[in-house]
């Protein structure tokens, strides 16, 4: 005889609007949740952590403006302080059950905030603590969604910063390691005139550098909320006071430098200050793909490819080649931007499909911009490692030069062009280097082209008569 014992899922009961809905037993979340998990299961991931975070702090600003302000209760304001701070440090994470794609403008998120803080609030009050006329109160979607957006952002772009740094002194420290590497450069992916290895990396720090300003920057564009707007940025059900204190209270809770915008209509319906930094994140995005695809050329073959420079062997690269290593971490890092840029087309739609008051579509910008700013995050320093463990072949890397007919360019000062296309095409139809070609055609001596390749010279600044 088989004996089976089924176990009896355990749900509890609410009403609201739409009639009752069933909740599990042991869920902190309430009604509104319960239909949005059920509605929305698309990307099949929940709500950003960070997001979810940030609206911890969020809610904790408006409790304690609201208990300032006589509107709460201490028992009840204490007590949902208490669990907003249990959010902000990630606890609960297992009570958000949301999917990022909502519709809503955020109301989901919003009301799964509201429901498990109400939830833990009761328990520490010993008394019911209402989800909207406690939690919520004085606030509406439209204004703390979007305000805990700019929290998470904030911080996540002054993480970014500092990944940025340690990918440019990186690079930084290539540059002078490789100082003295002199190699063919290349345009157009044709042999060009010389140029060192450091001088390359060099100019990859200096785009980071940029990048790393801009990012800096982006603070400034998201410090300005919309916070205490309620639906519309006009305030409605708020009292003034309360909009005012609810900033300040946000600024304590956060140590960041936000403000109340002065046009809060403005704040609530236009998502352009988000386009803005997404497109920062794009032109770093840029600057990555470059240097990638540049250490992936130049550590290609090793016999078959440019072989000048070789990257950190970290996995076999073939299940069926022996001896194969690919270029893994440029690949990763190249795939990262890929996303990255794929997720500014994603905010630049979202945010242009905005109508009259209210933007739909911010859970779309959170859940892209975030991804943005985490995956470039953890990808920095990754690639930064990277480049590290690089190491150069400065004997091939001067074999190509001095291969390369392009290298005659540096003789035209004391030869002049004719010549130089001279020296040129007998390299090319007899196959000599530039030192033998020199030789044989007697232009210059083997001092003075032996001067001219030094890398002080190759690499400076235009060239100085001799006095």
């Amino acid at each position: 005889m088989r004996w089976s014992i089924r176990k009896k899922r355990m749900t509890r009961e609410e009403t609201d609007l739409l009639g009752p809905v069933s909740i599990p037993d042991q869920a902190l979340w309430g009604g509104q949740t319960e239909r949005a998990r059920k509605n929305f299961p698309v990307a099949l991931r929940g709500v950003n952590p960070a997001l979810i975070r940030a609206g911890g702090e969020v809610k904790k600003a408006c409790a304690l403006a609201n208990k300032e302000l006589g509107y709460l209760t201490p028992p009840v304001a204490d007590a949902i302080i208490k669990a907003c701070e249990e959010i902000s440090l990630g606890k609960h994470v297992d009570q958000f059950p949301v999917d990022a794609l909502q519709g809503g403008a955020g109301t989901s998120t919003n009301m799964n905030w509201n429901e498990v803080i109400a939830s833990l609030a009761s328990k520490l009050a010993g008394q019911p603590v209402h989800a909207l006329d406690h939690v919520n109160l004085h606030q509406s979607t439209n204004d703390v969604y979007p305000t805990a957006l700019r929290v998470a952002a904030i911080r996540e772009f002054r993480q970014l910063e500092t990944a940025i740094i340690r990918l440019m002194e990186a690079c930084q420290a290539k540059e002078r390691e490789f100082a003295h590497v002199v190699k063919l450069g290349r345009t157009e992916l044709r042999d060009a005139v010389p140029i060192t290895l450091g001088r390359e990396f060099g100019a990859y720090a200096a785009a980071l550098g940029r990048d790393r300003w801009r990012v800096e920057k982006c603070v400034e564009r998201l410090r300005e909320t919309n916070f205490g707007g309620t639906a519309i940025g006009t305030g409605i059900a708020a009292p003034q006071a309360y909009i005012f204190l609810a900033i300040e209270k946000l600024r304590e809770v956060t140590h960041l430098n936000l403000a109340r915008s002065e046009n809060m209509v403005d704040a609530t319906q236009n998502l352009d200050p988000f386009v803005e930094v997404s497109g920062i994140l794009k032109a770093h995005a840029c600057t990555l793909i470059k240097i990638a695809r540049d250490l992936r050329l130049m550590s290609s073959g090793p016999e078959g490819g440019l072989g000048e420079l070789e990257l950190p062997a970290i996995q076999p690269g073939s299940s069926l080649m022996p001896g194969k290593v690919n270029p893994v971490v440029p690949e990763m890092a190249m795939q990262t931007a890929f996303r990255v840029i794929a997720h500014d087309a994603e905010i630049t739609l979202a945010a242009s499909n905005g109508e009259l008051e209210l933007n739909a579509f911010l859970p779309l910008v959170a859940d892209a911009l975030l991804d943005s700013l985490q995956i470039l995050y953890r990808l920095n320093p990754l690639l930064a490692a990277c480049v590290a463990g690089i190491t150069a072949h400065p004997a091939h890397c001067r074999e190509l030069m001095e291969k390369s007919r392009e290298t005659a360019t540096a003789l035209i000062p004391l030869i002049g062009h004719e010549k130089a296309v001279l020296l040129a095409r007998h390299m090319q139809e007899t196959g000599r280097t530039l030192k033998e070609a020199v030789k044989e055609l007697g232009l210059i001596s083997g001092a003075e082209l032996e001067d001219l390749l030094k890398v002080e010279h190759l690499c400076a600044l235009g060239w100085r008569e001799k006095e």
